[in-house]
């Protein structure tokens, strides 16, 4: 299972890295790719089978308030990344919203790393 758990992260920081790396690459004229949707669903699925895995089979021992500061965080960021995505391709895009969504994503890794 422990296998299954580290394909699992592999898969988070994959989705990490398209979520930031894919708002940093449009930071300048910002708009929602499909890759910064993508990585924020994988963030937020691949999240919930990570701590699912973890609790349920690894009997890993989780901070339930740091995760689920993460899980809002990330449901928000899902939520506003798909919002704006549909915004855009109407042509209704607001750029502040891109920001906002990759402050949030920079945001869920520093409590990832930081909260202790």
């Amino acid at each position: 299972m422990s296998v299954l758990y580290n394909v699992f992260v592999v898969v988070h920081m994959l989705g990490l890295a398209a979520l930031v790396g894919g708002y940093l690459a449009v930071a300048k004229a910002p708009r929602i790719t499909e890759l910064v949707v993508w990585g924020a669903r994988i963030q937020f699925l691949s999240g919930l089978i990570l701590v699912g895995l973890g609790e349920g089979a690894l009997d890993k021992d989780y901070d339930h308030a740091k995760i689920a500061v993460k899980l809002v965080v990330s449901l928000v960021v899902v939520t506003l990344a798909e919002i704006t995505r549909g915004k855009q391709k109407r042509d209704e895009g607001n750029p502040t919203m891109v920001h906002v969504v990759g402050g949030l994503a920079v945001l869920n890794v520093l409590v990832a790393v930081l909260w202790t």
